[in-house]
């Protein structure tokens, strides 16, 4: 009896420390050059990038946050995750319309503005999802960056 009790308190240590508290996440470094995870700022023609800000007037409001990424620079895996298929920002294609599904930690988020080396599969900590693609031919003068999304569209700042 002792043996079956031991055994279950064994188990039941083993589940919960399996089970993530998706509040307590932060995101590792994102982009090459960028290791704190610097959150764009406000640009005079573009607007700013942080969740809910105002975009087209007031018509809308800014359903992500950006981190500052060069054009062309490395994009990486925050954490183990899952690729989860294609995301793009746009309904008209252009020189940025491209960006991945991903999914770890208990969240589940999309990356805008990223060439992903694949669009399935699973990736470490660290390791490389894509290449930011040129936002300058499109945004001329915006400080260059990857938009993070949550899939529930909720405010993803909590997390860096």
């Amino acid at each position: 009896m002792r043996l079956y009790i031991l055994f279950s308190f064994l188990l039941l240590a083993v589940i919960c420390s399996c089970l993530v508290d998706a509040s307590q996440v932060k995101f590792g470094p994102l982009c090459s050059g960028n290791s704190s995870n610097r959150k764009r700022g406000c640009d005079t023609k573009y607007g700013c990038g942080n969740y809910g800000a105002s975009r087209d007037g007031g018509k809308r409001k800014h359903e992500g946050l950006d981190i500052v990424c060069a054009d062309g620079a490395t994009v990486y895996a925050p954490f183990d995750v899952k690729l989860n298929g294609k995301a793009v920002p746009y309904k008209k294609n252009n020189a940025i319309n491209d960006g991945i599904n991903l999914s770890g930690e208990g969240l589940c988020f999309k990356l805008f503005y990223v060439k992903p080396v694949s669009y399935s599969g699973t990736l470490k900590k660290g390791q490389k999802i894509g290449t930011l693609l040129p936002m300058q031919k499109v945004y001329p003068g915006i400080t260059s960056h990857v938009h993070v999304q949550m899939c529930d569209r909720s405010d993803p700042t909590k997390y860096f």
